[in-house]
């Protein structure tokens, strides 16, 4: 298979699971597994995440105006920007503390990412089922402290196989956030969060990109672009019908078809 098209392929995975909670990482090292794809110092992965963040920025870029110019004038704009900025720090400080052992004793570990997806979609399953009567019914009204709160649960995120939306949205349901502004409050906290991660990840493999094709990295970051922007409203309105007991099933089914495949021998 040509490289050009593996990483457009990866460029789609990689904007279809970014937001939604069945975990892009995961997705990503098994997608490159099964394509053979090799992302030497992983500037590749590194670059086409910018791709998923320019969409979600570009989706929600009215909000993010409205916000930012009323930072002098609007108190509650004032308090939405701090409570997103203040719900990304507890992720920041566990990867600063944890990144270099969850890249070389967690990442590319089938068995890890299999087993977070079976316990995740349990999880999963049990909030949905016995979630509280939510009273945040949307994103400008999360108290300071729950914004915290699930802003600590995308620590957990730093396993592959975990999904940052995943474990945000949720935290956030398991206190009382309705589905959908627990969706898109992920999808604002996702902004700083990734940009911060991106920039750290950059700067590791700073040294890998003038050998890197830039083909490559123009193709994956352009299908992560338009495949993220294509899925994200999508997905709002179907969680607002419907929930995430499809998503949470799907992590179960592919949990259990990983450990099958390693038990095979796969990914040896």
């Amino acid at each position: 298979m040509p490289v050009s098209l593996q990483a457009a392929i990866l460029g789609i995975v990689q904007g279809l699971t970014e937001f939604l909670p069945i975990s892009s990482t995961a997705h990503l090292l098994i997608a490159e597994r099964l394509l053979g794809f090799q992302d030497l110092g992983g500037a590749f992965t590194v670059m086409i995440q910018l791709g998923s963040i320019f969409a979600v920025v570009w989706l929600y870029r009215e909000k993010i105006i409205d916000v930012i110019t009323g930072l002098p004038t609007r108190p509650e704009a004032r308090s939405f920007a701090f409570k997103v900025l203040l719900a990304t720090v507890p992720a920041l400080v566990a990867g600063a503390l944890l990144s270099k052992f969850v890249k070389n004793v967690l990442y590319g570990n089938f068995l890890v990412i299999a087993s977070a997806f079976i316990v995740g979609g349990i999880v999963m399953l049990v909030v949905e089922r016995f979630r509280p009567k939510p009273d945040v019914p949307d994103v400008d009204r999360l108290p300071t402290g729950r914004a915290l709160s699930v802003g600590a649960w995308q620590a957990l995120a730093l396993i592959p196989g975990v999904s940052r939306s995943g474990g945000t949205i949720v935290a956030a349901m398991a206190m009382r956030v309705d589905r959908a502004a627990a969706a898109e409050f992920t999808f604002f906290l996702a902004m700083p969060t990734m940009a911060a991660a991106f920039a750290h990840d950059l700067l590791e493999v700073r040294h890998e990109l003038a050998s890197a094709r830039g083909l490559e990295i123009g193709i994956g970051f352009v299908m992560a672009f338009l495949s993220s922007l294509l899925i994200v409203k999508p997905f709002l309105n179907y969680v607002r019908r419907s929930g995430f007991q499809p998503f949470a099933w799907y992590r179960i089914v592919a949990g259990i078809g990983l450990l099958i495949a390693l038990w095979s021998g796969w990914g040896r």
